[in-house]
């Protein structure tokens, strides 16, 4: 049994606060109020009897005993969320087939945990499951050929096709490890650093492409990378630097020792991950598997990604029917 004054929702604001170090983006990831999250953590703190955070310091920063407890704390409200994650309910019995397209962005443990949530529901279906970029998910949707896809949107209306959007990802630069000694220069630093594209053949390249034509932004076209492990193990190898998304860097764990991450330097801009389905799948299905879909990105990726890179909180988020 908690003590008294221990609750999730004090758990939480407390992994948050820690992330960013400050009260206004807590209140942004929670949907507190700033007051409301004060006062989470003073009663977390006054149920503990200890501080978690040192309050006169800005941004805030955890305290000797606060770390001892964000360890435990960052344990338990993984276990809970997977937990939430994984007892969706869903009620696919009644399907005789259901044919599903997953972008190829998400990593090797997302898709595998969502498979084994729909397999334990499809007691009396027979299942299809394929992954490929989102240009080819697009197309096989439009074609017919899927139940449900979930790829990143291309902002177009497809007639018969309704779409629920899941994930905010935005865009962002990766960076050899060191090249940026001043994060208030990047663009200066990268002057003549090459940028490696991904193929052009890719809807993530045709989004940067047309947001860097926006922004009256030219560089030589040296590189075009078709496969993301290979563009991102170049910047990894001090080839060049590329633009990506919070979804690719988390892919490429193995690199991220030898990579810098960082918010664009320019305007700002992000992409939609999407579920489709076809107006005829309008019904409990697809809306059933969108949340469950949200609550796996948010545990397996987003979470993580923020803990990696703070300045991410609120920016890369699921986005709530």
């Amino acid at each position: 049994m908690l003590m008294k004054g221990v609750t999730l929702r004090g758990l939480e604001v407390f992994e948050a606060l820690a992330r960013t170090g400050s009260v206004a983006k807590t209140a942004e990831i929670t949907g507190l109020s700033q007051p409301a999250v004060s006062q989470q953590l003073r009663n977390l703190e006054r149920a503990l009897g200890a501080d978690l955070v040192n309050h006169g310091r800005r941004p805030m920063q955890v305290t000797p005993a606060g770390r001892s407890f964000l360890t435990r704390t960052k344990v338990v409200l993984s276990e809970l969320r997977r937990a939430q994650s994984e007892l969706t309910v869903m009620d696919l019995s009644h399907l005789s087939t259901l044919s599903i397209g997953l972008i190829d962005d998400f990593d090797n443990d997302l898709t595998p945990r969502l498979v084994t949530i729909l397999a334990d529901s499809l007691t009396k279906c027979r299942f299809k499951l394929i992954t490929a970029p989102s240009l080819d998910i697009s197309a096989a949707m439009a074609a017919r050929k899927l139940h449900i896809a979930i790829a990143a949107s291309t902002g177009e209306l497809h007639s018969g096709v309704v779409e629920y959007p899941l994930v905010r990802d935005p865009f962002m630069l990766v960076v050899p490890k060191g090249v940026i000694r001043d994060p208030d220069d990047i663009m200066g630093a990268l002057q003549d650093v090459p940028l490696l594209r991904y193929s052009s053949e890719q809807l993530i390249s045709r989004q940067i492409e047309a947001h860097l034509s926006r922004q009256k932004l030219e560089f030589e076209e040296r590189f075009e990378i078709g496969s993301h492990l290979a563009l991102m193990a170049m910047v990894a190898r001090n080839i060049g630097w590329a633009v990506t998304t919070p979804l690719g860097y988390m892919r490429a764990a193995r690199f991220h020792d030898e990579i810098d991450a960082f918010a664009l330097p320019f305007s700002p801009f992000a992409r939609t991950i999407s579920l489709f389905a076809g107006a005829d799948w309008a019904d409990r299905v697809p809306r059933d598997v969108a949340q469950t879909m949200r609550r796996l990105v948010q545990t397996q990726m987003i979470d993580p990604a923020v803990t990696r890179l703070p300045w991410l909180a609120g920016q890369m988020r699921v986005i709530d029917p």
